[in-house]
């Protein structure tokens, strides 16, 4: 007979379903409920352990013949941005982003929109309504908050940073060893600014100032198009059967 203490969490896994990365394949996620006093130390283990955080599910992939997600996160005390970065960076210097508590709002969820229309219009995320919306941002029992990227300085006309242009926005977790970035999205007809790579920068240098040894971007699939940009950002560790290790792509 197996006893469970009260406050061990419980693990279920899901039927399978279409893989949104490999066509063609099939997924099954094992996951466990956020809930508690316990929450915030429990997402930091299980984070470290390869899971991601959706609302309060902590879930990560179970797939009985497929091992191609892998767990990234980056080494912030060690990056250094490459030549085309700088050049990001320099292009969104206009912009301010500022961990904020996580509210949402109807400015946020209108570029959400646009953004989804514009990008995942097919995807499983296309008929979110306003209120699946703010349950997304607010329905988290740990630290997590919003980061919201304005213009910013004399060139957008702004000096309050808080009533520029909403660029770009993040939903970020804050941890005891990293930032994890858990969705983001923003103004698909910059393309020039290229600011998902530029969020990415941000989160960086984020976590250095905090103190934090990692920035958590979920996870890596080979092959996958809709992942090539994480591997963009080294040094990297990938999780692997022998723990965090670092890539050498």
């Amino acid at each position: 007979m197996t006893v469970h203490h009260p406050q061990s969490p419980q693990f279920f896994l899901t039927s399978p379903s279409p893989c949104p990365y490999l066509p063609g394949r099939a997924e099954r996620k094992v996951f466990t409920h956020l809930v508690g006093e316990r929450a915030p130390g429990l997402l930091d283990l299980l984070s470290q352990g390869g899971f991601r955080r959706s609302q309060n599910i902590a879930y990560r992939p179970a797939c009985e013949k497929c091992r191609a997600c892998i767990s990234v996160r980056i080494l912030t005390d060690e990056f250094q941005p490459s030549r085309n970065m700088r050049r990001i960076l320099k292009t969104n210097s206009d912009l301010v982003g500022e961990l904020r508590g996580a509210e949402p709002s109807s400015e946020q969820y209108s570029l959400f929109r646009s953004y989804l229309e514009s990008r995942h219009a097919s995807g499983g995320m296309a008929e979110m309504s306003v209120l699946d919306y703010a349950m997304m941002i607010e329905d988290s029992q740990v630290d997590t908050r919003v980061v919201e990227y304005r213009k910013r300085g004399p060139d957008s006309g702004f000096t309050d940073d808080r009533s520029g242009e909403l660029m770009a926005v993040a939903l970020t977790d804050v941890m005891s060893d990293g930032l994890s970035m858990v969705y983001s999205y923003f103004e698909t007809e910059a393309q020039e600014r290229s600011l998902g790579t530029y969020m990415i920068l941000d989160h960086i240098e984020k976590a250095r100032r905090m103190g934090l040894p990692y920035l958590y971007l979920g996870y890596w699939v080979k092959g996958s198009k809709k992942m090539d940009y994480k591997i963009r950002f080294q040094p990297q560790e990938h999780l692997t059967p022998k723990g965090w290790e670092r890539y050498q792509g």
